[in-house]
């Protein structure tokens, strides 16, 4: 070939070497991107097999009926939910830490998670009584609404925060019972030097009134009223109070329950326990916590009534309701309380400022929605 052929086919050869470069560089990143991708969707796969076992402390005998329910239910609800992945087992009072360690188990990690009452931690932490019940506060509609749409969940995991808990929604069992009385109560007399089984707030209101507020987990409560310990107890209502037996030690039961009209229980769970699990996992525990939430209230409202016909009708009960001029003196002695409480704690004071609006508005709605319709069928049916 001569020298002026090869010059015109140089152009030619580079440009075709360029294009087999160019081919050779797309087919070597287009198996790049494929095993960039294989390695994603393995780690992904990976993170969905990944299984998670929590372990739930409970404030609760193991397998009492009601409140023990929540914990057991939310149980099922996430393993149901997660396909396996997230299992958690449940533990009554006493059989990893004593009821009232519950808290501090959770916050510490020895559990992932646990069930009781706010209340019970008010040594701890003052505030933690708004978030089970205030003595002639609000309804347990009421109080999903504060926590869901009211900010009262907001205020809640802050106080918490500190111990390294998120809390969730656990459960409620309805406007309880006054509670139970070895002796019959006439008048505000007949209070003072009793002995009452009455956690919270609302120990400290009876102790005003001249009783003496005693803290009992619930495991001893019967015990304890059986031999004379105490003179009175308020546990629950119906359903739970004749799964316990109290009708057998006492007599005597009253209502309303001034106490907790609308006692919510709480779901709390470890700050780390939490974080570590997957977004989607995280999301089910929020929203089985709900669903357990509204299958507690709803069981004790279908199971209330017909247990108190059992006491009332089989057991010989005595149903009784509170005189006036104890109920009056309630009223007082929680307004009191409650007054000081705000002022001598920094957090019960900011958690005040979020119920105390959203109780006084949904109270006003109420009175021409909930208590006037209520009325109203009771008028009209002549009962």
């Amino acid at each position: 070939m001569s020298s002026s052929s090869a010059g015109r086919f140089a152009p030619v050869i580079i440009l075709a070497l360029v294009a087999a470069l160019v081919t050779v560089l797309g087919l070597w990143s287009l198996d790049r991107a494929r095993s960039s991708d294989s390695a994603i969707v393995s780690a992904a796969a990976a993170g969905e097999a990944a299984q998670y076992e929590w372990r739930i402390v409970t404030t609760w005998p193991k397998g009492l009926p009601g409140l023990g329910s929540y914990a057991e239910n939310f149980a099922r609800y996430i393993e149901a939910m997660s396909n396996g992945r997230l299992r958690a087992r449940v533990y009554g009072a006493g059989e990893i830490v004593p009821a009232f360690e519950v808290f501090d188990a959770v916050s510490q990690g020895v559990a992932d998670a646990g069930h009781g009452a706010a209340y019970y931690w008010k040594g701890k932490i003052p505030s933690s009584v708004f978030f089970t019940a205030v003595p002639f506060g609000m309804t347990a509609q009421e109080m999903n609404g504060w926590f869901h749409y009211g900010g009262g969940l907001e205020v809640w995991r802050e106080a918490y925060a500190p111990a390294n808990i998120v809390p969730f929604v656990g459960g409620s069992t309805g406007v309880q019972m006054g509670g139970w009385f070895r002796d019959e109560i006439n008048s505000l007399e007949d209070i003072r030097g009793l002995n009452m089984r009455i956690p919270g707030l609302a120990g400290e209101v009876f102790t005003r009134i001249g009783g003496t507020s005693v803290r009992i987990p619930g495991g001893e409560i019967y015990t304890a009223l059986q031999t004379g310990v105490i003179d009175a107890v308020e546990w629950v209502g119906p359903y739970n109070d004749l799964a316990l037996g109290l009708h057998q030690v006492a007599k005597y039961y009253y209502y309303p329950g001034w106490h907790e009209p609308g006692a919510m229980l709480e779901l709390i769970v470890n700050k780390d326990s939490l974080a570590a699990l997957p977004p989607d996992l995280q999301a089910i525990v929020k929203y089985a916590s709900r669903a357990a939430n509204q299958d507690m209230l709803d069981e004790f409202t279908a199971r209330n009534n017909t247990a108190l016909k059992e006491l009332v009708e089989q057991h010989g009960v005595q149903l009784r309701r509170f005189p006036d001029d104890v109920l009056a003196a309630l009223y007082s002695a929680s307004e009191e309380a409650m007054a000081e409480l705000v002022e001598d704690d920094e957090m019960a004071a900011k958690v005040y400022a979020s119920f105390k609006p959203f109780y006084d508005s949904v109270r006003d709605y109420h009175h021409i929605s909930e208590k006037a319709y209520i009325n109203v069928r009771d008028e009209v049916s002549g009962e």
